[in-house]
């Protein structure tokens, strides 16, 4: 069993706050959007930590951390990719190979708008954490965490920080 906090667009801004939920997972998922790599650099240091690079990410980013992460824990095939669309509106890039082979959970970011939807489809779940920065047309802050075990994704929760000032 694993306790995963999935994160998203922290455009470079980590606070006590996001910290807080970071110590209580087994494992932090970034999104993309990461920004100054500190924030990563800060997660490592107390979290294993999977992410991928964004769109406002830099060149070091995109060295350390890749445009697709794919891997199966707990059981749970998993897909992080920052811009991935949605249900019936999936990105060009991934579409394809996202209805040839679907993982059962597919995760991005990039909206900054909160989402848990099931796509029945491709018979996975599509999670969108919103965004956990302060940079954006988002009024909250949010973040999901949710468990992994023996296949099965479980005790899905949305976490809402402090609104954006």
């Amino acid at each position: 069993m694993k306790k995963i906090l999935l994160i998203s667009d922290t455009h470079s801004y980590i606070d006590d706050q996001i910290l807080k939920f970071v110590k209580q997972a087994d494992e932090v998922w970034h999104a993309g959007d990461i920004g100054n790599l500190e924030v990563t650099d800060t997660i490592q240091k107390i979290k294993p930590l999977r992410a991928v690079y964004g769109n406002i990410d830099s060149k070091d980013a995109r060295a350390e951390f890749p445009l697709d992460n794919k891997f199966v824990l707990e059981g749970v095939s998993v897909w992080i990719t920052h811009i991935g669309g949605y249900p019936n509106k999936y990105n060009f890039r991934i579409r394809e190979e996202l209805q040839q082979n679907p993982p059962k959970l597919f995760i991005c970011g990039h909206s900054h708008i909160l989402k848990v939807q099931y796509d029945k489809k491709l018979q996975l779940l599509h999670l969108n954490p919103g965004a956990a920065g302060k940079h954006g047309f988002h009024k909250v802050r949010t973040m999901l965490r949710f468990t992994l075990d023996n296949g099965d994704i479980k005790e899905m929760e949305i976490i809402e920080l402090a609104k954006r000032s």
